[in-house]
């Protein structure tokens, strides 16, 4: 990717630590341009906090209005910018004024997150009407090769949402796949359970 294909502004990037945001940015990205009602009843939230976070991630240049969604003059449909499809270099964005703050803020909300996720994909409460997996695979890599893998799984979950984007009520609900892949941790690096 290009350096102009990245994130660099820490204040967009404190603008997305939020959690709601962030759910808001998922839901138009799976299901395509939205309303706030719609993003109100997908994440339970009231209607105008769900306008408020819209009118936030706009601020920021994340997400715009979509006039030719709309079905008159007075109906805001939003829809991602470009700008909400670009990737994140962190240690760049720390070389930012005020970025290692927000890199700070960003990190403890994307851990906390993360770990909510895998907390509810193994101990979560049954639903039949729903699929929950943590895939836990080692493979060996040359650092090309793991470059390659992550290009082909972000290409199959994006063919995936090209697929199911827009589609109407039929039973379908937004699920998150969390893509995690990293070198094994070294023996004795702060692992789970550790109380030596």
């Amino acid at each position: 990717m290009a350096s102009d294909e990245y994130l660099h502004d820490p204040r967009v990037l404190r603008a997305i630590a939020h959690p709601v945001r962030t759910r808001i940015l998922g839901e138009i990205e799976a299901g395509g341009p939205a309303r706030a009602a719609d993003v109100a009843r997908e994440l339970d939230i009231p209607a105008n906090q769900a306008s408020f976070h819209l009118r936030q991630l706009a601020k920021y240049g994340l997400v715009e209005e979509a006039p030719d969604e709309a079905r008159d003059r007075r109906d805001r449909v939003w829809r991602l910018t470009k700008e909400a499809e670009l990737s994140v270099r962190l240690n760049e964005v720390e070389k930012e004024p005020g970025g290692r703050a927000a890199v700070a803020v960003f990190r403890r909300s994307a851990s906390d997150w993360s770990h909510h996720l895998v907390d509810q994909a193994i101990n979560g409460p049954g639903d039949e009407g729903a699929i929950r997996t943590v895939i836990h695979q080692n493979v060996k890599l040359t650092k090309d090769e793991a470059l390659e893998l992550q290009d082909v799984l972000q290409a199959t979950v994006q063919r995936w949402i090209g697929r199911t984007r827009g589609r109407g009520d039929d039973g379908r609900r937004t699920y998150i796949v969390m893509q995690v892949l990293q070198p094994y941790p070294q023996v004795g690096q702060d692992e789970p359970g550790d109380e030596s």
